[in-house]
């Protein structure tokens, strides 16, 4: 990524200059039409969040240098958590993601402690291709699911699609399925970008509830 200008998260919230902070509420599609078909027809579907790279889009927790620039959410100081306001149950969520091979990110999901996000308290699916316990590596979805497939994330951008409905949990990464997995343990909460070690950048953070 390239030097330019940026705004920064926590710690420097106070007198930064910011981009525009509205949520974006698109409707575009028809009510049901699912999120994947959607995009792959380059539509954006119905009542989806465009979450925006701006400070009030989030709440933030934890020591992470959370900095945006052109549309860009990066850190590279462990560890913390941007965390949506809303609590979600039911839901599609897509963004993509940017790793090193060495890296620590992930998308936490139903978090139930939104002050101390974690998978003691919530659902992650982890992208950390160098994990040392290998069942919870790059695209799990940490202590439900172990990866179906070996994907590497590190070095380029990965889109990450989640949909949780009831118990039911499906992860792809690149239109690849690397963990499903039912489980009850927690019904609704947050969603959390991670920086839990080294380079970790988020792009077009995208959100919808399912009836």
């Amino acid at each position: 990524m390239s030097q330019r200008p940026s705004t920064c998260f926590a710690p420097c919230f106070s007198g930064a200059a910011h981009f525009d902070s509205i949520e974006i509420i698109l409707d575009h599609q028809p009510a049901g039409t699912p999120l994947s078909t959607a995009f792959a027809a380059n539509l954006t579907p119905a009542a989806v969040t465009v979450l925006l790279a701006t400070d009030y889009t989030w709440n933030v927790t934890g020591n992470a240098d959370w900095r945006v620039a052109d549309g860009v959410i990066e850190a590279t100081k462990a560890r913390g958590f941007l965390l949506t306001k809303e609590s979600y149950t039911d839901f599609e969520l897509r963004a993509d993601v940017w790793t090193t091979p060495d890296s620590n990110g992930g998308v936490l999901f139903r978090i139930t402690k939104p002050d101390d996000p974690g998978i003691e308290n919530g659902y992650e699916l982890n992208v950390n291709d160098k994990r040392a316990d290998q069942t919870g590596r790059t695209g799990s979805i940490v202590n439900v699911a172990k990866p179906l497939v070996q994907f590497d994330a590190g070095g380029k951008w990965v889109t990450v699609d989640i949909i949780a409905k009831g118990p039911h949990m499906v992860a792809t990464l690149n239109g690849i399925k690397t963990a499903e997995a039912d489980d009850a343990k927690y019904n609704s909460g947050p969603v959390s970008l991670q920086a839990a070690g080294g380079i970790v950048r988020y792009r077009n953070v995208q959100i919808r509830p399912l009836k």
